[in-house]
Order: structure tokens, then sequence, then C-alpha cells
């Protein structure tokens, strides 16, 4: 019996490796085909036999097709060695070159420097796209801590780097359209090429991944034990950490020079290697890097099958997050509803809210509307005097719709953050105006701008509750985790971005109209349309003062609310349809803006307004004042030329939420 038992054990020991080789035996015929799939997509039938010769063909397929190919196969390796670095290091399988807010400082430090200095950036653009990423990540990395690296807080705080550098690009495209009309294609992420430049360009700036996938894996399993353990072994816990962060961030930065911005790969890739029994380090880098290339082509060959179905360049980074949003969604349910809120908490300020901080700011509000009003450019500078009636029919528009956007805002925070228990919840960072703006985006560029703003207001309505019913769907069982919303919120926000990137990629005028609707802009709003935003922004208010001890009683939970008598289910309902409405009138006049909500009614429970009496109206007066004032600066900031509103109220805002947040990690 003995000697069949020994016989036994090298058999078992051999089935890792047996299933190890089937594995990348399948991925790499897997990869083989869909590379000939993506070869023949190039040409005008299938063929085996591909072209030769000097014929135009010929030439299409030797310095377009083949380099396309190439580019998918380095940017792919790239994107997905970087992201299985990454979540190795932090012990996070949500963590990626997009969740870190790596792609999109990265984004943002290309554009500027393209602009600022365009010799510079057409020879060496990957320094500044690097410097960009590590400005992004080291912010973020200060804001979580070592402790939270590893959960949720450090994905929060690349969420709200990524809205708040999403909205300085915005604002940086919307004052330079002229130079960057070029560039909306490849922020789109495009693999497109014209000869093999820049796969010569990209493959040696690449090559520190053969070097990692030799030297990184035992400084990875050692982490693994923890850093104490790690350092008892022999190993430099800092430098080393350092290192293999730079070795990533580099990567990521060179890709996105090359081919612009492609997220999800990172984040999708290690997570399919790690489901596919990939255990080892070395084994999940390098599957990572083979699964990258294998998703990066496919979706590059859907890509070019969608554009020659529909006649129109389509952006291979918008097939990707096409994929890769769902696909961050699934993962996202598979977190833990034991994550501790705790960790995901903002700090606490007064207990009680004296009448002094009430007149002060609604003295600050009144001051605000009157400066915006009445502050003009004379001959002799700036001055101030009643406007004209010309100006008067201009400004009171933007001022009651920039009142009314931000009372209504605040208000639909407020209920949130009361409905789901979650100090986290607003319409942005829960994805309600990035639902909303894409189902208006997609109704302009199916209907055009004629019957833009009748149909707007019912577009946004249907795609706020559609986000409401997913976030109701996938957050019920895990009883509306922060970190769970904190995730579909990035989904929907990547969606959205994608498809701003598809849309102005077109380059047409209905494209460039959304360009300036989607930045939140008050100087569109007509005098009828402010009316209606006014009037139904403050209905829906009433509303919500009415439904003030529902929201008491859901706040203390829904059990002592059912012991109350109340009838929760259909209560949440119709306070989750109010907020539809809001976010939906808000959104559909006036455009998406970051942050507010989420801040306003913090601030009015840090000043003291902690039960639901005074919260709701001490945020709606907090709303107001602050895109009061992000209105005034807007228009006066670079006169005569102007900054959006949602693009100003989203940096201000945004600013003091990181601000917030590293205040929280410091003290």
């Amino acid at each position: 019996m003995a000697e069949v038992d020994s016989a036994q054990y090298p058999v078992d020991d051999c089935r890792p490796l047996k299933a190890d080789a089937c594995r990348y035996a399948a991925t790499l015929l897997g990869l083989l085909l869909i590379a000939l799939l993506h070869l023949n997509l190039s040409l005008d039938h299938w063929t085996l036999n591909f072209p030769e010769g000097d014929s135009f063909t010929a030439l299409q397929f030797h310095l377009a097709s083949l380099p396309r190919m190439v580019m998918a196969l380095l940017v792919g390796a790239a994107l997905g060695l970087s992201g299985s670095l990454l979540q190795q290091l932090t012990q996070n399988r949500l963590v990626s070159p997009m969740t870190l807010g790596a792609a999109s400082g990265a984004w943002l430090g290309l554009l500027v420097a393209s602009l600022a200095f365009p010799a510079f950036a057409a020879v060496q653009g990957h320094w500044a796209a690097l410097a960009g990423a590590l400005l992004s990540v080291g912010l973020v990395l200060l804001i979580a801590g070592r402790d939270g690296i590893a959960g949720l807080p450090v994905i929060l705080a690349g969420m709200a780097m990524n809205l708040l550098l999403g909205a300085l690009a915005i604002a940086v495209l919307i004052l330079n359209q002229q130079q960057t009309r070029g560039l909306f294609i490849w922020g789109a992420g495009d693999l497109g090429q014209i000869d093999w430049s820049w796969v010569s360009w990209l493959w040696p700036k690449l090559l520190p991944g053969l070097l990692l996938l030799w030297l990184a894996p035992r400084a990875l399993t050692l982490l693994k034990l923890g850093g104490t353990a790690a350092q008892g072994r022999g190993l430099n816990l800092w430098p080393a950490l350092l290192t293999l962060f730079l070795a990533s961030l580099w990567m990521t930065s060179a890709a996105i020079t090359a081919v612009g911005l492609i997220g999800f790969i990172g984040l999708l890739a290690p997570n399919l290697a790690h489901l596919c029994g990939a255990r080892t380090a070395r084994d999940e880098l390098l599957y990572s890097a083979l699964l990258g290339m294998l998703v990066l082509l496919a979706s590059d060959a859907m890509a070019l099958l969608l554009s020659r179905w529909l006649g129109e360049q389509i952006p291979t980074g918008a097939v990707a997050a096409l994929v890769g949003a769902p696909a961050l969604l699934w993962l996202s349910r598979q977190q833990r509803a034991a994550e501790t809120r705790q960790s995901l908490d903002l700090p606490r300020g007064r207990e009680r809210c004296s009448g002094r901080t009430w007149w002060l700011l609604a003295s600050a509000t009144a001051l605000t509307a009157l400066l915006g009003l009445c502050l003009q450019l004379e001959p002799q500078g700036w001055q101030l005097a009643w406007p004209s009636d010309v100006l008067w029919s201009l400004r009171w528009p933007r001022l009651l719709s920039a009142a009314a956007a931000g009372t209504g805002l605040a208000v639909a925070g407020v209920l949130l953050q009361r409905l789901l228990h979650n100090p986290l919840a607003s319409p942005d960072i829960l994805g309600l105006s990035a639902g909303a703006a894409l189902v208006v985006m997609i109704s302009l560029l199916l209907f055009g701008q004629a019957l833009f703003w009748l149909l707007a207001p019912i577009a946004a309505l249907i795609g706020c509750l559609l986000v409401l019913a997913t976030l109701v769907l996938l957050g019920r069982k895990q009883q509306y985790s922060p970190g769970l919303m904190v995730l579909v919120g990035m989904a929907l926000a990547a969606l959205l971005n994608t498809a701003l990137q598809l849309a102005l990629s077109q380059g047409s005028s209905d494209s460039l109209a959304l360009l300036g609707w989607l930045a939140g802009s008050t100087y569109r709003v007509s005098a009828l349309q402010a009316c209606v935003l006014g009037v139904g922004v403050s209905l829906l208010i009433g509303l919500s003062l009415f439904w003030q001890r529902a929201l008491d009683l859901l706040t203390a939970g829904d059990g002592i609310a059912h012991g109350r008598g109340l009838d929760v289910p259909a209560t949440r309902l119709a306070l989750l349809l109010l907020v539809a409405l809001l976010c939906a009138l808000v959104t559909s006049l006036v455009g998406p803006v970051s942050f507010l909500g989420l801040l306003a009614p913090h601030m009015a429970a840090t000043l003291g307004a902690r039960r639901v009496q005074q919260q709701l109206p001490l945020a709606a007066l907090l709303g107001g004042l602050l895109m009061l004032l992000a209105d005034a600066i807007g228009r006066n900031l670079i006169f005569p030329l102007q900054i959006p509103l949602g693009i100003v109220a989203s940096i201000l805002c945004g600013s003091y939420f990181i601000l917030l947040l590293l205040h929280r990690r410091l003290s």
C-alpha cells in the first residue's frame, strides 16, 4: 500500500504543472485566433494569405494593420503587468492604474504639456505623463495611508482624484478647443497606426517589464507575509516598494503616451488571471500580461468591427470600457459587506448649529448673489452698479439656475445619505449624475439639438432611475455598503467619460455643444428654463420637507421605522424617486456637477445640523452659496472668457474634499 501511495505523490505534484501548461496553451491559442481575426478585419475579405508587394492594400497591411496589432499586444501586456504588480503590492484586487488615479493623472499631465510645451511633449511626453501619474498616486496613497491601501479607502481616494483631475482636464479642453480638438480621439484611447514609429518608440520603454518578471516575484511573495515578516527575511521594504511602484507607473505612463487613455485592462487582466488559477507571484505577473494582450486585442478587434459597421471611427478605449465597466460591477459584488464603515466616515464637527451660523450663511448667500448681479467691467475697471436691462436679462437666469441647481443637488445628497446610511452617498459618487448625463448624451446624438431641451429632462430621469435600480439591485444583498456604492459610481463615471470621448472624437457641432453642457453651464440656460428649474426644485424640496419624520425613522434603522408603523419599502421607493427627479431636473438643464451633493450635506452636519429638520435647509443654503460662488468665479476669473460653472464647482468642492481626506489622515 505504501508503494502505491508513494507512486501517487509525483502524479499529484505534476497536476498543477499540467493545469498551468493547459491554461497557457489555451490562452496562446485564443490569442493567435484573435490576432488572425484582427488582421483580417483590416482587409475587405477573409484570407490567410496576407498581401505582399507594393500595392496599396499591401502597404496598408504592413504599415497600418500589423503595427496596430503589435501596439495592442505591447500596451495590453504593459497594462496587465502594471495592474498585477499594483494589486500584489497592495493586496487589493480593486487596485489598478485607473482606480489609483494614475491614468487620469498621466492624461492630465500629458494634456497640459501638449498645450504648454508642444515641442517637449512631442518628444518627451512620457515624462509629463509620469509626473502627472506620480503626483496623483502620491496623493491617493497619502490620503489612504498604510492601513487603507488594502481596503476601500484607497478606492475612494482614487475615485475622488479621478473626478477632480477629470474636471481639470475638461476645463483645459474647453479653454483650448481649437488646440485640443485633435486630442479628443487620443483621449478616448486610439490604437490606429500609420507606420512603425510609435511601436519602435514604445517597446524599448517597456523592457523594464521583463526585469520585473525576473526580479519582482521574490519581493512580492515576501510582501504577502506582511511588512514586518518581509523585513525579517531580508527584504529592504521601502526601496523595494518604491521601485516596484515606479516601474508600474512608468509602464502605464509610456502606454498612455503612445495610445491615450485605455482603462480597465489593468484591473480586469489580473483578476482574470487569479480566477484562472494563477497563484504564485511570477505566474500572476506573466499570465496577467498575457491576458492583457488578449483582452485588449479582442477589444480592438471589436472596435474595428464596429467602425466598419457604423462607418465611424470607434476608439479602442471606448470598447474596453464597455467591457470593463460591467466587469467592475461584477467585481464589486465580490466585496464583503463587512467592510467597515468607520474607515470611510468623514470627520464630525459641532454638536449644534447656532442661529449665528444661519445668519452668516444667509448673508453670505445674499451678498454673493448681489455681487454676481452687480459686478461688471467698465472702461475704468471693475465696478459695482445695478445692471442695465441687457445685463439683467442675461444674469438673473443664470443666478437663479445656479442657486436652484446647488440647492437641488444638496438636498438630493442629504436624502441619499439618510436613505442608504452612507456618509459618502451623493448623486455624483453613486453615478446618478453620470447615468443621467449618459442617457441625455445618447438622446442628443440620436435626435440632435432641435429636440434636446424637450427630451433632456425625460432622458435624464430615465438615466437616474436606471442607476437607482442598479444600486438597489446590487446593494440590497450587501446592505448598501459604502464600498459597493463607490464602485458602482466609478463604473458609471468611466462609461460616461468613454461616451464623452467617443462623441467628441466625431467633431460634429452637436458633440461640441455637448461639451459645454457636460461641463455644467448656466450661460446656456434661458429665462424660461431657469424659472422651470427654480419652481421644480422648490416643489421637490417642499416634498422632501414633508418626509422629514420618515427620514428620521429610516436613519434610525429599518427595524425601528417598521416598528413605528412606517411602510419602509414604499417610503424608500418614494424618496428614491424624489432623488431621481431632483437629479434629472438639475442635470438636464445645467449638466452634471461633481462633489457638491456630497460636501454640502457634510458641511451642514459639520456645522451642527445633525437632525433632518436642520440638515435639509442648511445643506440647501450651502449648496446654493457654493454654486453662486462658482458661477461668479467662472464668469470673472479669465474675463472675457468664461469657465463653466460645473467645472469651477467640481474643482472647488473636489479640492476641499481632497484636503478633508488629507486632514482626516494626518490628524
